[in-house]
Order: structure tokens, then C-alpha cells, then sequence
């Protein structure tokens, strides 16, 4: 894991802005296919971002052939992925955002939908082709797809190994954004300067709520939100948000 461009390292950590990363898959000879130890130390990569006290938002891309192309074969056939790995991507408090260009597939794609907002390439193609090599999507690949897509294109896609392209992953909901390839990143990286202007508190406890919608009841995660939103109450930069906008003037965020 790396500062900046250029190194042999398979996860590459840029600095656009000071409150935004943008982290790289770099296996381009293979596609970014996700071997073990890309998927590690793309999760430390987000442990350290997340605990810096600067970063406010990440950018996670590959290159302009493909985010993902899927799991590493030949490592899947010797060993199988460590999907424990994935967890710890999971647990990221950070505002996260997927710049898809090329192919997203298997893995790709899951790992494009783990983020909390993607944005996609036109031309990109979006899969889960698992069932053709007789197994089945393992790391969210059959819930993320049919939460977003609905059981009906999610089945096409997981049993028959249907892919989409960029524009109908948009039409269907999957993607907040289908832009032209080159038009990508510059999108994501707004969109993530727009969040990291946000109230970092805030931002991290929106996006439990948002993530609890799908892992609680109704009532339980309503609950939830109502103790999240009571105590950002008590925060500084909720006082500083609420005598901002009275005073006709741009919030300073403290993070307190």
C-alpha cells in the first residue's frame, strides 16, 4: 500500500484534496482480479483512512480497462478467498464511492456495490458470472444485487450470468450515476468533495442508518435512527451547523 502514483504496489493511495483519497486497484495485467492480498490491504487501506482524523471521503477505482474483473482464479482453485477480509471493508465509517470504468464482475461487482455510492461508465459491464464456473456470488453478490435490482433482473444476473452495461445499471437503480468513461472519476471526485464538506459526524451516523435499513425491522432500525440523530444533537458541529445557517454563513466543522 502506497502514497501516490507510479509504484509496483497493488493498492495505490492518492491525495486529490486534503479531505479525499482516492484508492486504485493496480493489477492491470490481470484486470484487478482480487487475490487475497489485494483485498487485504485494500481493508487496511480503508482502516487507515478512516482513522486518520483527515480523510472525509474515498474514492475507490481501478484503471480504465476494469474496476474488477472478479476473484483471482488461479489463487480461488489453490486456496479460495478469505472473505473474512471483506469484513473489514465493510465496517469502513467513511462515505465511500465506486469510479467503475471497463468490466466490474464476480467480486468486482461486489465490491463496487459494498460502497455507498458508484458511478459508472456508460460502456462498463457489470456482472456476476459465478454460476459459470458452478459456484455462486459469496461476498454480497446475491443480497446487494437483489435489494438494489429486485428479484427479477438479481436472478437473471446470479443464475444465468446476465451482465449490464453501465446505462441500464442507472436505469435500474444500481448505480447513481452513468456518465462517459472519461467523465468517471472527475464525477466521483465531486461528488466526494461534496461530502467531505458535510459534518463528518453526521456523515458517519447517516451512513449506519442507511446501512441498518437493510440488516434491521422497520421499528428497530427507526429506533436506531432516532438515537443517532439525538445524539449528533449534543455535537459542536451540530451548534456550529444550526448557528451557521442563521448567521447566513458557511459551517466550520470541528468533528466534535
Amino acid at each position: 500500500m502506497s502514497e501516490g502514483i507510479g509504484t509496483d504496489e497493488i493498492v495505490v493511495i492518492e491525495r486529490p484534496h486534503e479531505h479525499v483519497a482516492i484508492v486504485r486497484l493496480n493489477r492491470p495485467k490481470v484486470l484487478n482480479a482480487l487475490s487475497n492480498a489485494l483485498v487485504s490491504q485494500l481493508a487496511a487501506a480503508f482502516e487507515t483512512l478512516d482513522a486518520d482524523g483527515v480523510t472525509r471521503a474515498i474514492v475507490l477505482t481501478g484503471d480504465e480497462r476494469a474496476f474488477a474483473a472478479g476473484a483471482d482464479i488461479a489463487e480461488f482453485a489453490a486456496e479460495g478467498p478469505r472473505l473474512d477480509e471483506w469484513d473489514r471493508l465493510w465496517a469502513t465509517g467513511l462515505p465511500t464511492i465506486a469510479a467503475v470504468r471497463g468490466v466490474a464482475l464476480g467480486g468486482g461487482l461486489e465490491l463496487a456495490m459494498s460502497c455507498d455510492m458508484m458511478i459508472v461508465a456508460d460502456d462498463a459491464r457489470l456482472g456476476q458470472p459465478e454460476i459459470n464456473l458452478g459456484v455462486m456470488p459469496g461476498a454480497g453478490g446475491t443480497q446487494r444485487l437483489t435489494r438494489a435490482l429486485g428479484k427479477t433482473l438479481a436472478t437473471e444476473m446470479v443464475l444465468l450470468g446476465r451482465e449490464i452495461s453501465g446505462r441500464e445499471a442507472e436505469l435500474h437503480g444500481l448505480a447513481n450515476r452513468s456518465v462517459p468513461a472519461e467523465r468517471v472519476l472527475p464525477v466521483a471526485l465531486e461528488l466526494a468533495t461534496r461530502l467531505a464538506k458535510q459534518a463528518p459526524a453526521a456523515v458517519r451516523a447517516a451512513k449506519r442508518s442507511i446501512a441498518q435499513a437493510f440488516e434491521q425491522s422497520l421499528h428497530a432500525a427507526l429506533l436506531d435512527e432516532r438515537q443517532a440523530f439525538h445524539a449528533l444533537l449534543q455535537t459542536e458541529d451540530a451548534r456550529e451547523g444550526v448557528a451557521a445557517f442563521l448567521g447566513k454563513r458557511k459551517p466550520v466543522w470541528r468533528e466534535r
